[in-house]
């Protein structure tokens, strides 16, 4: 900062000198900032990336896990019939399961669709609506 010894002269060259520290260390601060707000968002992909991988292993385990629990099933109901009617049993069993599945997935798919906020469109249109009034009195 420079000294006052031309009076006025002096005082506005140090609020000069002040306006372009400030502005110098506030686009510092904006950068800094930044980077931090980089590397927090890369360090949280990043985990959120392994935790996604760890629910897809596990995915990927109940889908073989399911797949021994069928087994179990047709060969545990093998020792009351054939062997070939306890696959066939169970196999109708799981195409029932899948149909209502696909059924109410439908049902789901339809209520969904048009993919379009209508809630929030007909309230910004009210929204839009109550300042056209307001605005309209405003000029009377």
């Amino acid at each position: 900062m420079a000294q006052l010894t031309n009076g006025d002269r002096a005082s506005e060259v140090s609020v000069a000198e002040l306006v372009k520290q400030l502005s110098e260390q506030t686009t510092q601060l904006a950068r800094q900032e930044a980077q931090l707000a980089k590397v927090e968002l890369l360090a949280k992909s990043k985990s959120a990336g392994i935790g996604a991988s760890m629910f897809g292993g596990a995915g990927a385990v109940v889908f073989y896990a399911l797949g021994a629990l069928i087994a179990a099933a047709i060969l545990g109901l093998a020792t009351a019939v054939a062997a070939w009617l306890a696959a066939l049993v169970v196999a109708a069993l799981l195409a029932g399961v899948a149909g209502v599945l696909a059924l109410q997935g439908k049902s789901k798919l339809r209520q969904a669709t048009p993919p379009i906020p209508e809630q929030a469109t007909e309230s910004s249109k009210e929204d839009a609506r109550w300042v056209k009034a307001r605005a309209h009195t405003a000029k009377q």
